[in-house]
C-alpha cells in the first residue's frame, strides 16, 4: 500500500482528533524513539560491517559515543521543560527530541551499566532487551488506549451517577 498525501493527511486529522495533547506527545516519543533505535542499529552494523557511508566519530583519537548526544538533546528537553512555557513544552519536537535522545541512550544502555563498552559483546544484548521492552510497552499502551478510554469513560459516569445519588421520582 503506498502513503499518498490523502492518506497522510488523514492520519494526521485522525491522531489530532482521536488522541489528547498527551497521548499524541508519547506517541511521537514512542515513533521517534523506535526510529531511532532501529536507524542505530542499522548504522553501527554497516560501521563493524565496513560497509555504508557511515564511519565512527571521533575527537582526539577518542571515540565519541551517541549516548552523549542522547544526553544532550534530554538536557535540551529538560531545559523546556523548566523553563518553557505551556507551548514551548507542548511542541511535538520536544516529543520526538525526547524519543530520540532516549533511544539515543538505550542503545548503549550497556555501556552505561558496565562502563565498558560491550557494545558487540554478549553483555551488550541488554541494550537491545531494554529497548524492545520499552519499544514493546509503549506498543501496547497505544494498542489498549481504546479499551482504556473507555474504562476512564465508564468510571467517569460512575462517578457521575453517584454523585447524583439515588434517582427521585
Amino acid at each position: 500500500m503506498t502513503v499518498t498525501a490523502e492518506t497522510a493527511r488523514a492520519l494526521r486529522a485522525a491522531v489530532h482528533e482521536e488522541l489528547d495533547p498527551l497521548q499524541r506527545s508519547a506517541l511521537y516519543s514512542w515513533l521517534a524513539f523506535t526510529a531511532t533505535f532501529a536507524a542505530l542499529r542499522g548504522i553501527t552494523w554497516s560501521i563493524r560491517a565496513g560497509r555504508g557511508p557511515w564511519g565512527n566519530l571521533s575527537v582526539g583519537g577518542e571515540h565519541l559515543h551517541h549516548y552523549m548526544w542522547g544526553i544532550a538533546m534530554l538536557t535540551g528537553v529538560g531545559a523546556v521543560a523548566v523553563n518553557g512555557d505551556e507551548k514551548q513544552r507542548k511542541h511535538p519536537a520536544v516529543a520526538v527530541s525526547y524519543g530520540t535522545g532516549l533511544a539515543l541512550i538505550v542503545d548503549e544502555f550497556a555501556l552505561l551499566l558496565d562502563l565498558k563498552d560491550v557494545y558487540w559483546a554478549k553483555q551488550g544484548r541488554i541494550s537491545i532487551d531494554v529497548a524492545i521492552g520499552a519499544i514493546a510497552t509503549a506498543g501496547s499502551y497505544f494498542a489498549a488506549l481504546p479499551a482504556l478510554r473507555r474504562v476512564r469513560g465508564d468510571r467517569r459516569r460512575s462517578r457521575r451517577d453517584v454523585d447524583r445519588g439515588p434517582d427521585r421520582d
